[in-house]
């Protein structure tokens, strides 16, 4: 059982019980933007059986506002990690994005020894972009038509990444 504690919030182990609160909040329509699906709550527990993906529940103080995933490449050669997340849009603007990266990105540097990490926000979703920047995410290009939107059509990413030396940690 993971449990990490940043400035504002605790990331933990997610678990089937946090599964309809997760379902519920990627049912918001902000949320829902960029998380598609048809069943929500399968898909949550299915990514729960993944053994590649390490999901982990955001709370703060006490109340669920979301989710982090993180998983890694295992190849010597190739070895990082690559994360994503989403969060109740009662609880933007208030820097628990930030804190949630910046903490994940903690762990994943400090205690599992990975140098490099990788996000592919939705190159339009500004708000992203900014948050994983003030964890010290800079980035790399855009990869065009890269994920199907609710509209059908495809949609570019982009690409950020972050070193071990370039952690904003405040």
């Amino acid at each position: 059982m993971t449990l990490l504690r940043g400035k504002a919030v605790t990331l933990r182990s997610t678990t089937a019980a946090d599964i309809d609160t997760l379902a519920a909040i990627r049912a918001t329509p902000e949320v829902y933007e960029r998380w598609l699906g048809d069943d929500l709550a399968a898909e949550i527990a299915e990514d729960l059986e993944d053994p590649d993906l390490e999901m982990l529940t955001i709370e703060v103080e006490g109340h669920v506002v979301g989710m982090i995933q993180w998983s890694e490449e295992d190849e010597p050669q190739y070895r990082h990690a690559g994360m994503d997340l989403f969060l109740d849009p009662s609880a933007h603007g208030r820097g628990i994005c930030t804190d949630a990266v910046r903490t994940l990105a903690r762990y994943l540097i400090e205690e599992l020894g990975h140098h490099r990490l990788v996000i592919d926000p939705a190159a339009d979703n500004l708000a992203a972009i900014r948050c994983y920047g003030k964890a010290g995410f800079q980035a790399v290009g855009v990869m065009r038509r890269y994920e199907r939107g609710g509209d059908g059509a495809w949609h570019d990413g982009l690409l950020m990444d972050l070193l071990a030396e370039e952690l904003v940690t405040d």
